[in-house]
């Protein structure tokens, strides 16, 4: 059964509810590649015109650089039509020395050196300027970004901020949430170890899943997605494409979990694309479809830097998949044998 662009769900308890597809931002801070200012803004624009009104970004994504683009397309829509999600726990400053300044791992982006705070003060501060970058008055929901062990070093840091969060960080998201200010509050998950060190600690709305849950991998099904199920927390997909492969396909260049493919992933995915081969599906269409089919999952939000991107996504959620692929794929022990799988009944 064909899944509708329009179709929402509710998020946990707030309320809210969200379209089972958006938009992800993180290619228009240039991630892998430039995006000349007309195609950002021809893609937002296709996003929109595909009927798109859920639009998640980050003060990471080109350091300032997406929200910028994507508060500035917003602000000229009917803020009653549109859903728009951004980030916290990272503020933006300017660098010490502007002229030889890295801009690291963007290929392009702004130049602004980041600063990570987890407390109440910056907390607050992010969303303020996170407000100024938008153009809007308004934010739907905050996420609190990459509190993962592998972004802060020594690991006496990483445990600072997960306590910051604990105790003040949380208490101004839950603030700002009880005020009116936002209507749902989330945590950023890239990691199994964050999904079940960092996601117990506190008590959000739902989580905004990277990469533990995928068409690639779902060691995460029984672990932290069953922990959401219990205690009611929804998920959103944030990188269905597994940050590449799923969408590129097997083969030189392919980029797994933000770096490049190892023999096992690309091993993994051409099995994949065999058993798509042969029941002529595509495995983009697959991957988006795959994980709205787990009850946690809220919503899906693949990434784009083109017009034509944006588009073939949209096709992508709507295409047809016969319930006989999916079987095949557990038999191949290609994907859990206890995943969710799209009903097409």
């Amino acid at each position: 059964m064909a899944i509708s662009i329009s179709d929402r769900r509710p998020v946990g308890q707030t309320g809210l509810t969200l379209p089972v597809f958006g938009f992800g931002s993180a290619h228009l801070g240039e991630l892998y590649s430039r995006v000349p200012e007309a195609v950002s803004r021809a893609t937002l624009e296709a996003a929109w015109q595909g009927g798109v009104r859920y639009y998640d970004t980050a003060p990471w994504y080109g350091r300032g650089l997406a929200e910028h683009r994507v508060g500035g397309f917003l602000r000229t829509c009917d803020r009653s039509d549109f859903i728009v999600s951004t980030k916290v726990g990272r503020t933006l400053i300017r660098p010490a020395d502007p002229a030889t300044f890295d801009r690291a791992p963007w290929t392009g982006g702004l130049n602004f050196d980041i600063r990570f705070d987890y407390t109440r003060d910056g907390i607050l501060r992010s969303y303020e300027q996170a407000l100024q970058r938008l153009a809007l008055d308004r934010i739907d929901a905050l996420v609190v970004h990459d509190l993962d062990a592998a972004c802060h070093t020594p690991a006496a840091l990483y445990l600072q901020h997960r306590r910051d969060l604990q105790t003040s960080g949380m208490k101004a998201l839950q603030e700002l949430k009880a005020a009116g200010d936002i209507r749902a509050i989330g945590i950023g998950i890239n990691t199994n170890e964050a999904f079940e060190a960092v996601a117990p600690e506190v008590d959000p709305d739902f989580l905004l899943v990277a990469m533990p849950y995928t068409l690639a991998d779902q060691d995460s099904l029984e672990r932290g997605m069953a922990d959401c199920l219990r205690r009611g927390i929804s998920v959103v997909i944030g990188a269905p494409y597994a940050s590449g492969i799923l969408v590129t396909g097997s083969g030189s260049g392919a980029n797994y979990a933000y770096s490049a493919a190892s023999d096992a992933v690309q091993a993994k995915i051409r099995g994949i694309e065999e058993v798509a081969l042969a029941h002529d599906v595509a495995v983009p269409a697959a991957a988006l479809q795959f994980v709205l089919a787990h009850p946690a999952v809220v919503s899906v939000i693949p990434g784009a830097a083109h017009p034509d991107q944006v588009r073939a996504n949209i096709g992508h959620l709507q295409a047809e998949i016969p319930a006989s692929f999916w079987a095949d794929l557990k038999a191949a022990n290609l994907i859990a044998a206890t995943a969710p799988v799209p009903d097409h009944g």
